[in-house]
């Protein structure tokens, strides 16, 4: 009697051992492939103009806008990459994925349910079959039963629907990445913006008091009679000039602030004045930069797992064409009396077994394969589209770097002769050899030369910015000399890591 009792038990957990056995004996779909890039092996040389542009053993740390030497600097993208909200969302859709994970794993398990009732209950003693005698009427009915139900994964389709949910996981991973790298670059690059008004705003206010130290020396050749009234309009007009100028410089500045109140999070932040000119320039990659580092850079290695993602869904929806097993099961007991409810004869079990194949369906399984199907060719093509543009902003950033090198020594030189060509045109102008709009002419020179040398060495640095971004944050030189990037998104706060499978 003992072994018909425990006989249910046994066959409960036979079944189900024999559902994990059979759980992945056959995998539909294709397997994941990296397709082949048809890149050049190396970007083109952009070999930098000064030998100091570009270190051979140069290496660039994942937190790269700390080699600009800047405290403020560096507090503001780590401030970013804390605060900003774009952050918390992205961080908060890489914690919601990585649950999503758990989830998919989790149904390759069976799950086990405990469910308990009660109930009382009166039947009638003149319905159509008469109660016998002594059976009472008024009866109670008392049950606890543990229940399964499980689907046998024998063609993969749960394996490949967790495989797809894994690699949207690493996806919402880059996305984060991709989230931080351009804000720590946006905030990088706000921030130069704010240095460099802050450089046009000094050379404005010299250009100001230049003008109204030129309309003070007009003014009083015009009351001596050498001086015309047209000279003195032409003064107070370019003074004027001078001062809209700083006005409107002022305006932008207010406005990059702001901006940079945004990034961080602090909406009321003011920043005190600086100068753009002492923040050095980081290196230039070593000429022959291998194209291999754009497989690390954040957005290409997301579109990778959203192909990952897509090829997977591809044996979960050919799965969905082949038969489906399932089993269920259930074990406990029901008794009239609360204390009867463990005994051996209160005990009660089923079994079950599912099969479902479909027959006709009008082609609608076969549709959502093909879906499937052109979904993956769909991320491949964009894939290989990241991977392109990535080339491209790589050998743009190295060009933009060389080419605003290569103008600054031309603009300084421009400006070293504005400086003269204003001191000998003033000087002409007060011993009567030349007119006002000479002296005039040269002002304007000399202040057009003072703000282009300041927006090309804004520009400078912006171009390193899209270099570090177009890397994916950097490199780091490998022994033997070969680079590989460093992530800049390593520095931005890392999500939860998720459970165990």
């Amino acid at each position: 009697m003992r072994h018909v009792r425990r006989g249910p038990a046994r066959v409960l957990a036979a079944a189900c051992l024999a559902a994990l056995a059979g759980v992945g004996c056959t995998v539909v779909g294709p397997d994941y492939q990296r397709p082949a890039s048809p890149l050049p092996e190396r970007f083109v040389d952009v070999l930098p103009v000064d030998a100091a542009a570009a270190q051979p053993g140069a290496a660039v740390p994942a937190n790269w806008w700390t080699l600009y030497r800047d405290a403020q600097l560096d507090a503001l993208v780590d401030a970013t990459l804390v605060r900003n909200a774009d952050v918390r969302l992205a961080i908060a859709q890489v914690e919601e994925a990585e649950a999503a994970l758990r989830e998919a794993w989790a149904v390759l398990v069976p799950q086990v349910d405990l469910g308990a009732g009660a109930s009382r209950s009166r039947v009638s003693a003149l319905g159509a079959q008469p109660v016998p005698a002594g059976v009472p009427l008024v009866r109670n009915d008392r049950r606890i039963t543990l229940s399964s139900a499980f689907e046998i994964d024998l063609w993969g389709r749960l394996q490949r629907g967790a495989e797809a949910v894994d690699a949207q996981l690493m996806a919402s991973r880059h996305a984060r990445d991709v989230v931080a790298l351009s804000l720590a670059g946006a905030t990088t690059q706000s921030w130069f913006t704010l240095r460099s008004l802050d450089a046009q705003i000094v050379a404005s206010r010299e250009s100001v008091d230049t003008q109204a130290e030129s309309l003070e020396l007009v003014q009083a050749r015009a009351r001596g009679g050498v001086a015309s009234d047209l000279e003195v309009n032409q003064a107070v007009a370019s003074r004027a000039e001078a001062a809209l100028q700083l006005i409107e410089l002022q305006r932008q500045r207010a406005a990059v602030e702001r901006q940079l109140g945004v990034l961080t999070g602090q909406p009321a932040l003011r920043v005190p004045a600086g100068d753009l000119r002492t923040m050095p320039v980081p290196p230039l990659p070593p000429p022959g930069l291998p194209s291999a580092l754009l497989d690390r850079r954040p957005d290409i290695r997301q579109a990778e797992a959203v192909l990952q993602a897509a090829n997977a869904r591809i044996g979960v929806a050919r799965a969905a064409m082949l038969p489906t097993i399932s089993l269920t099961g259930s074990l406990g007991g029901q008794s009239a009396e609360l204390s009867d409810l463990l005994n051996g004869g209160a005990r009660i079990w089923s079994l079950g077994f599912g099969l479902a194949l479909p027959i006709f369906d009008a082609g609608r399984l076969q549709a959502r394969a093909e879906q499937a199907e052109a979904r993956q060719r769909q991320a491949l093509a964009g894939y290989q589209k990241s991977i392109e543009t990535a080339f491209r902003e790589v050998s743009d950033a190295l060009g933009n770097s060389e080419r605003s090198v290569a103008a600054e020594g031309d603009l300084q030189r421009r400006l070293d002769a504005a400086r003269n060509g204003t001191r000998l045109a003033r000087a002409r102008y007060e011993v009567g050899y030349s007119g006002y709009l000479e002296l005039l002419y040269a002002m304007r020179t000399q202040n057009d030369a003072e703000l282009a040398l300041i927006r090309n060495r804004q520009a400078r640095l912006a171009y390193s910015v899209d270099l570090m971004k177009a890397l994916g944050g950097g490199w780091v030189v490998q022994p033997g000399g070969s680079e590989r990037p460093s992530t800049a998104a390593a520095a931005a706060p890392a999500a939860p890591a998720a459970g165990g499978r």
